[in-house]
């Protein structure tokens, strides 16, 4: 008698792997329990150590640099010119001759007029003895003052006329561009020369009205070319406009600035104006700020490696940092970078501290 076992090796074997998908199964489950008490990842995150130390708050402004003191020199006569007596960069004080122009008819017209003025006054001189002798008529003698006036007129005329011929620096100052020619035939108000008054160089500003009371004559400002960040130049506030302009909402300040080496009328400079100054603050990075609606927050790391948002007030700011009060302390650890999607409790990991070697 044969017995079939086809049967029973399959059960078996049905009962084996159901028995070994169960165990699987409840393995993974386990699996599962496991990785939700773990919970979510720690976000890496970057921090800075807070310290206390001094600050500026600065007001920043861009412009040209000018001077007030700054002339076009023109011809006052149609002459040749004849001799230049000043050049491209001399530095000249005020009413010396820059060019010489024709001059031989004017001087020739001066000799006449000073002949006929000497010859008027004579004229004259002999009629008053004669009216006081009672031998000439008042008449005459109303002549003569008026001949002697006219001559008088004309002899002015003429030295003017000679004076023109010598072109003088209405100001002083320097020579910086020369626009005429020895041979030149020059015209009445032809541009002659540029004089520039490097003593009178100012940088004008436009502070918005609600900075205004941190503003004042006396005031330092500090000024630096951006082609050259690494010169620095001082100036002081010298005038505060007494107005607002109603377009802008500005107020016109001229800092004057000393003439120094490298400072020329045109440059562009930048212009800080310190407005406040605190030499013990506790400072906080910018990178560490958190916007929030008006208000600012920052994240700060716990002992336990979570964090806690801090509502903070700036007191005091610069280009990198501001000053806060209360909320935060010296040694506190806050986030700058990495705060994208923090919640207060989350778990953070350090990945680098602000300021030290990765």
């Amino acid at each position: 008698m044969r017995i079939n076992l086809a049967g029973p090796i399959l059960l078996a074997a049905a009962l084996v792997a159901a028995g070994c998908g169960g165990k699987g199964n409840a393995d993974n489950g386990e699996a599962a329990g496991k990785d939700e008490e773990k919970g979510p990842a720690p976000v890496p995150v970057e921090v800075a150590t807070l310290e206390r130390g001094p600050i500026e708050q600065l007001l920043r402004f861009s412009t040209h640099l000018e001077a007030e003191r700054a002339v076009e020199v023109r011809s006052e006569a149609a002459r040749k010119v004849v001799e230049l007596l000043a050049e491209e960069g001399h530095r000249v004080p005020r009413g010396q001759p820059l060019v010489r122009l024709e001059d031989e008819q004017q001087k020739v017209a001066l000799t006449r007029a000073r002949g006929r003025e000497e010859q008027a006054r004579r004229e004259y001189e002999r009629k008053d003895n004669l009216f006081a002798q009672k031998m000439v008529s008042e008449q005459e003698l109303t002549q003569a003052r008026y001949e002697l006036e006219q001559a008088e007129l004309a002899l002015a005329d003429a030295r003017r006329e000679l004076s023109y011929t010598i072109v003088r620096a209405p100001i002083a100052g320097t020579v910086t561009a020369r626009h005429v020619r020895v041979g030149d035939t020059v015209a009445v108000g032809q541009h002659l020369f540029d004089l520039v008054d490097f003593d009178t160089l100012v940088a004008l500003i436009y502070v918005p009205e609600k900075d205004l009371p941190a503003v004042g004559v006396g005031q330092e400002a500090r000024l630096a070319p951006p082609a050259a960040p690494e010169q620095r130049f001082s100036g002081t506030i010298d005038r505060v406009a007494p107005v607002v302009d109603p377009k802008s909402g500005t107020v016109k300040v001229t800092v004057a600035v000393p003439f120094e080496s490298g400072l020329r009328p045109g440059m562009f400079l930048e212009v800080e104006l310190v407005t406040a100054v605190d030499p013990d603050a506790l400072l906080v990075p910018k990178r560490a700020l958190v916007p929030d609606g008006t208000q600012l927050a920052v994240w700060r790391l716990g002992a336990d490696g979570t964090v806690e948002r801090i509502w903070i007030e700036p007191l005091l700011e610069d280009r990198e940092k501001v000053a806060v009060g209360a909320g935060l302390a010296p040694g506190d650890r806050v986030v700058v970078a990495g705060q994208a999607g923090l919640k207060p409790g989350a778990k953070v990991e350090l990945v680098g501290i602000a300021g030290e070697p990765g």
